[in-house]
């Protein structure tokens, strides 16, 4: 071969080589991104990744971490997660931890509840004297703030605002609201109704909610509940519906809205005059959490264990879901794709409906089937979370382990 040709053929290779190296390491440090920083695993178990098995975890090398007294920790160990047990990927934290169990339910159940402040929903401009006016719009509240305070009174709701905006006599007073968890303050200006005379800040609030949604699973030795595995949240501006007390009912599901491309189902229920089931103490972006009046009689259903996060993989599955009456079916889905660190925890499970029975029905998954518990070779590993709104035979789901831990610290 000439020189200048082997110089050519040298160059290409060395091109190749670089292109290579580069997309490779693209690839791993997507894998990087895609794994968690700590797993929990059994005591005496090993890593694996049911829906990464092309990872392998190395040898652990003893971490720092003490066992946690009274609680089912017993260590901790760093262990090297390896591209075909060869190229590094990530060293992860392994945290020995015994499996959980709870009572899976499946069963619809209403939401009460009461608003800890008064949440901004519409704003309504107010013809006065001087022309039309918006005194909460031009003291900047905007939709979704919460008012927790208005002329130094605490207020839960539409008549203490009324009762400070009526008092105060078109006179400032300080508003004290929350937005985006942060707390901020304005000053508020009444103005007086042309027609009526009454004193108006021109802002409507709610104080309350309802709705249904399904009951995920019962924690039996801590007496607590998780459900819907999302926030409930306001349906005219989408904020999370801001907690101060709150309980759950037994529903009864007495017709099916059937979803369609565009248009999302429903399920539609009937409150029961029963007893409430239990109190709720939170309202977060993993689901509703409380506290039952009575655990062991409180449900019905199949104890099994929570699947850690790295036991979910993609692959057949069941929904365990209720759309008539209050006797939950189990149905047939598929576990499309899994997102270990997904940053919405309501999206870490992808999930198609394959149950004829249930397409037939309800078209897949539609609005009140949230907390609808995801099974897979027999253990509790989600919750059904959303639909996609252009596909309803597909939707969003969260790891039942999400839920487990957030259920402990608002039963705590």
């Amino acid at each position: 071969m000439p020189e200048h040709a082997a110089r050519r053929f040298v160059r290409r290779m060395l091109g190749v080589l670089a292109l290579t190296g580069a997309l490779l390491a693209t690839a791993l440090l997507g894998l990087r991104a895609a794994l968690p920083d700590t797993f929990y695993i059994e005591p005496g178990g090993t890593l694996t990744l049911a829906a990464m098995p092309f990872l392998r975890a190395g040898e652990p090398s003893r971490g720092s971490t003490a066992a946690v007294s009274g609680s089912s920790e017993t260590g901790s160990a760093n262990q090297t997660l390896r591209l075909f047990g060869m190229l590094p990927v990530k060293t992860v934290r392994t945290v020995a931890s015994a499996t959980r169990t709870v009572t899976v339910s499946g069963a619809p159940f209403g939401v009460k509840m009461f608003a800890d402040g008064a949440l901004v929903v519409a704003f309504s401009d107010q013809l006065t004297a001087l022309g039309t006016e918006n005194p909460a719009k031009e003291a900047g509240l905007r939709l979704g703030d919460v008012i927790v305070s208005a002329a130094g009174q605490a207020i839960h709701g539409n008549e203490e605002l009324s009762m400070a905006i009526t008092s105060a006599e078109g006179n400032p007073i300080e508003v004290v609201f929350s937005r985006d968890g942060v707390q901020h303050t304005c000053t508020l200006t009444p103005v007086r109704d042309r027609d009526s005379g009454v004193w108006r800040a021109g802002v409507w609030v709610r104080d309350s909610s309802a709705g249904i949604g399904t009951l995920t699973f019962v924690d039996t030795e801590y007496g607590t509940f998780a459900g819907l595995g999302h926030a409930v949240s306001d349906s005219d501006t989408g904020a999370d519906f801001p907690l101060l007390s709150g309980e759950i009912v037994p529903v009864t599901i007495i017709g099916v809205q059937k979803g369609a491309a565009g248009a999302p189902g429903e399920l539609q229920g009937e409150f029961s005059g029963a007893a409430a089931l239990g109190t709720v103490s939170a309202n977060d972006a993993t689901g509703v959490y409380g506290t039952l009046q009575n655990p062991a009689a409180a449900v019905t259903g199949q104890v099994m264990p929570v699947a850690e996060i790295q036991q979910v993989a993609p692959g057949p599955a069941q929904i365990l879901t209720t759309i008539d009456g209050t006797a939950p079916q189990w149905y047939d889905v598929t576990i499309e794709r899994v997102n270990m660190t997904a940053g919405d925890p309501n999206r870490n499970l992808l999930i198609r409906v394959t149950d004829d029975r249930l397409l037939s029905v309800t078209g897949g998954i539609v609005q009140g089937m949230s907390g609808s518990p995801v099974v897979q070779n027999g253990t509790l590993v989600g919750a059904v979370t959303h639909v996609l709104v252009n596909d309803p035979t597909r939707g969003y789901g969260i790891f039942a382990a999400t839920m487990l831990e957030r259920a402990d610290a608002a039963g705590a």
